[in-house]
């Protein structure tokens, strides 16, 4: 047996379970992204001619890959928002972002450079890339099919799904203020830095995100639902794959033009929402970018776990472990929480919220892109070995416990007191 017929062994194997798994495992205590992970460590420690899984090594690669699965799984939520976009209608999303992210962001900054004695750059990277939700890693925390009802989504779901799909790109001027800091400052610390990376990384970047995806939603909904040629309206079509059209045409055309894509992909997706809210061929892109997202989240998940078993962790201290563990039990639920008061939810649904802030896909992408850009004087191996850690403990931590706690929720809500 060779190394290529074992992986497509796996391949055909992991495709099948993708299938299965998501009705199999539904309200019990596990999930489908820990199963690939689990699988990933198994298949890793057997005897056979595997590949070696490095993205320290191979960064270029851990990139993309992870690129392209956030920006189809962005493009999913996108789809799937029932809700029109608004001040008071988003107003748990905006608490999320304004408050729960910056703080999210500065308490495992400090976390890192109190415990790890990081210097400020890495801290702050740590805080950049750990700071994106990423509930695609646990399905019960985020909104499902699109439908007719904008009422139809409760509001833990809807404010965790869409604080998913703008903090996945608002995570990027973080991310480069880690490295405007690195390459203005070195291991120490300077403001030299910020005017230019306010400017640019912050308002130009941002607002090209943001009008780069208003427009080519509106452009894709017009071709969808209105265009007057019946070769060009799509929705007479039904063909799921235009979904990932949209997706790379979204992020390809606002990264060329200097902005987010990540911001631009999730917009576009809401904005194709917009445009055309009853019909049902919104059901067939969010189903096929569905799909998709499953497949490629459960090879990265199995790739992860491979990683591991091959060693990923052996840099990881107790001190690393400790600032994962602080981010995960008190730093985001905390924060979570500080953004609440005011807010609608009832005090059970406000710490749902506040705790399912879960670690994934998205934090692999940024460090891996970070590290592309510049040093930042701590050895690679002990960031990976932290993050990798940190969205291991989550995806155990919140898919274990994600299916119980919203049934339970979902319980109590049905019968009138939350």
């Amino acid at each position: 047996m060779t190394s290529s017929d074992a992986v497509f062994a796996c391949m055909g194997v992991g495709a099948l379970l993708a299938a299965v798994l998501p009705r199999a495992l539904s309200g019990r205590p596990l999930s489908l992204p820990l199963v690939f992970l689990l699988c990933g460590i198994g298949v890793y420690l057997l005897p056979l001619p595997l590949p070696a899984i490095d993205p320290v090594q191979h960064r270029v690669a851990a990139e993309h890959i992870t690129e392209v699965v956030v920006i189809v799984s962005l493009m999913g939520a996108g789809l799937a928002l029932n809700r029109p976009v608004g001040l008071r209608r988003w107003g748990a999303t905006w608490r999320l972002l304004g408050a729960t992210m910056p703080l999210t962001f500065l308490g495992t900054a400090l976390a890192a450079w109190w415990l790890l004695d990081w210097p400020p750059a890495a801290a702050l990277l740590l805080g950049a890339v750990l700071a994106p939700t990423d509930p695609v890693l646990a399905a019960e925390v985020r909104v499902g099919e699109p439908t007719d009802d904008e009422h139809d989504e409760d509001e833990v779901r809807f404010a965790l799904t869409s604080e998913a799909g703008l903090n996945d790109g608002l995570a990027f001027p973080l991310t480069y203020a880690a490295v405007g800091l690195a390459a203005a400052a070195g291991n120490g610390w300077s403001a030299g830095w910020i005017g230019p990376w306010a400017a640019q990384d912050v308002a130009y970047k941002c607002a090209v995100g943001v009008l780069g995806g208003l427009a080519a939603g509106r452009l894709l909904g017009w071709l969808f639902f209105r265009a007057r040629s019946t070769v060009l309206r799509l929705s007479r079509h039904r063909e799921g794959f235009v979904a990932l059209g949209a997706t790379f045409l979204a992020y390809g055309v606002t990264e060329v033009a200097g902005g987010y894509g990540f911001l631009a992909v999730f917009i576009t997706g809401c904005a194709v929402r917009s445009s055309e809210r009853t019909h049902g061929y919104h059901n067939v892109l969010h189903d096929f970018a569905e799909q998709v997202e499953r497949l490629l989240t459960a090879a990265v998940l199995f790739l992860l776990g491979a990683f591991i078993a091959l060693g990923g962790l052996s840099a990881l201290t107790w001190r690393g472990a400790a600032v994962a563990a602080l981010l995960l039990l008190v730093i985001r639920p905390l924060s979570g929480w500080a953004a609440m008061p005011g807010s609608p939810l009832g005090s059970r649904e406000r710490w749902v919220v506040a705790s399912y802030g879960v670690r994934g896909i998205g934090s692999l992408y940024y460090l891996s892109y970070a590290l592309g850009q510049h040093g930042f004087f701590v050895p690679e191996r002990e960031l990976w070995a932290v993050v990798t850690f940190t969205v291991l403990a989550s995806v155990v931590l919140h898919g274990i416990t994600a299916g119980p706690v919203i049934a339970r929720l979902d319980r109590t809500r049905d019968a009138g007191s939350v």
